[in-house]
């Protein structure tokens, strides 16, 4: 596609102090399909929001003066535009507080370039459809499950679930599409450690993937956890 996008693409606002990080998320982005503007610092950013309508704004948490957070806050007395955090911070308090101050979603730096798309899609998809009905079941292929019911089949077949592979379903099924860490998959299940989550989901794989060992339901974020997609 190159450098030319459709008038109608998504429109982005990225804000990061950073010069190089701006323009290197400009030219990833804007060769995937978005249209792009940057913007230095918050007050750059206000200004870009009085000119243009965004769909997304990707912003750097640590910027001199103005925060990305405090500038989040700030806007959401006005504005529900989704906001995706890009932070060196990678604590789950850093996370927290991005979340708590209005943010959509936070990405730690570094990260895969892949995975930002799926991020941003992931938001897409909610602020284009808020008001889609819930799906009474998921498909992956052979497999179907129902989360209000918690009942799992395999060509129309009853399979058993445990009770932690069923809770760890009913969380993907809600957010399919999306990347899920694994403090989240963990919940509030302190004593079950990132190991625990991974043998987990290698069990699960086993239930739904017709090859567990190249999965294409269920499969791994390098660095950040694991993701659902359905059919």
């Amino acid at each position: 596609m190159g450098d030319k996008v459709r008038d109608e693409a998504a429109h982005i606002l990225v804000v990061d102090d950073d010069r190089r990080i701006r323009e290197l998320l400009k030219s990833y982005l804007t060769t995937n399909g978005y249209r792009v503007t940057v913007a230095g610092d918050a007050k750059e950013a206000r200004a870009s929001m009085a000119s243009f309508e965004f769909d997304v704004l990707i912003v750097d948490v640590m910027m001199p003066g103005e925060s990305g957070i405090e500038f989040t806050k700030s806007l959401r007395e006005t504005s529900d535009v989704p906001v995706l955090f890009l932070s060196a911070l990678s604590e789950a308090g850093d996370r927290i507080a991005g979340l708590a101050s209005g943010g959509d979603d936070y990405l730690p730096k570094p990260f895969e370039p892949r995975e930002l798309l799926l991020r941003l899609g992931s938001i897409l998809r909610r602020r284009q459809a808020p008001a889609a009905p819930q799906r009474t079941e998921i498909v992956m292929g052979s497999c179907t499950f129902n989360p209000q019911r918690g009942e799992f089949r395999r060509n129309g077949q009853t399979v058993k679930l445990t009770t932690r592979e069923r809770e760890l379903l009913q969380l993907f099924s809600e957010r399919p599409g999306e990347p899920i860490s694994r403090a989240e998959l963990a919940g509030n299940n302190s004593s079950e450690s990132a190991r625990a989550v991974d043998v987990q989901i290698n069990r699960l794989r086993r239930k739904i993937e017709a090859d567990p060992t190249t999965p294409v339901y269920l499969q791994t974020v390098r660095g950040s956890g694991y993701i659902l997609y359905t059919d």
